[in-house]
């Protein structure tokens, strides 16, 4: 008996916390007023670069990725004000529970839920209260030159994010926030996980351009510029990337 009402009380509450990550995504994409997002920086290495730079972020860091919304979202006939504005809260010490790595169901679940729970305790920012909030995780690339995937979670509108403490590196972080940013409002991966590849035509920023390569720019949910059928680079900088099509029917820019 007991066993039976611990497993009521879970659906339960994850039957509220579906409902209520519906009703958050629902406004969040509504494009009626300005998406606010908050970017929580957090030292991911003892580095006293990292540190340094962690502590020296605020809202001017991050303008490119406004910018980068406004511009885009104007292509798209979306007409708020605006779309997307980022606020940055002060560093944060503790760190978000780990990803479990090739995790069940009930594991994603279970971590989703932790996840959840880690933000709440730790969203301390100024101003409006954000309906997005990415914990970006910042790594001296002296020291780490290698850094885990980022998360995006459609569900929560949360994201966990590895970006590199390196004012050269500036441009990459963008995109990568920016793509993760993405995902928490429903946008999916158009490029091929075995290869890295763009997945044609969705992945392709200008697929009916003629010759087909190289490509100009990257769609963003794509990653990378296709250069050959073959061969594709990473953008610098969000000045090199576009949101496609399906991207935007995705997050709402576009009627289905």
């Amino acid at each position: 008996m007991a066993k039976a009402i611990r497993i009521v009380i879970l659906l339960l509450v994850l039957a509220t916390v579906a409902q209520e990550t519906w009703l958050a995504r629902s406004r969040a994409t509504a494009w009626q007023s300005t998406l606010y997002v908050g970017i929580y920086p957090i030292a991911g290495d003892a580095s006293a670069n990292t540190q340094s730079y962690v502590g020296a972020l605020n809202a001017d860091s991050f303008r490119a990725i406004d910018s980068f919304f406004e511009e885009e979202a104007r292509r798209f006939g979306v007409t708020v004000w605006r779309p997307v504005s980022i606020a940055v809260a002060p560093p944060i010490a503790a760190r978000p529970p780990a990803a479990p790595r090739d995790a069940n169901l009930f594991q994603s679940i279970s971590w989703s839920l932790q996840m959840r729970w880690w933000a709440w305790r730790n969203d301390r920012i100024d101003g409006p209260q954000p309906a997005v909030r990415l914990f970006v995780l910042y790594h001296d690339p002296e020291v780490n030159p290698r850094i885990a995937h980022s998360v995006g979670l459609e569900r929560g509108l949360v994201g966990v994010i590895n970006a590199f403490a390196s004012p050269a590196m500036a441009g990459s972080n963008h995109t990568i926030i920016a793509h993760e940013l993405l995902h928490t409002l429903g946008a999916t991966d158009k490029y091929d996980p075995a290869t890295n590849l763009p997945r044609f035509p969705d992945g392709y920023a200008d697929p009916e351009q003629n010759p087909r390569y190289p490509q100009e720019y990257a769609e963003i949910m794509g990653g990378r510029i296709p250069l050959t059928a073959a061969q594709a680079e990473t953008p610098r900088s969000l000045s090199q990337t576009l949101i496609g099509p399906m991207t935007a029917k995705e997050i709402k820019w576009v009627k289905p």
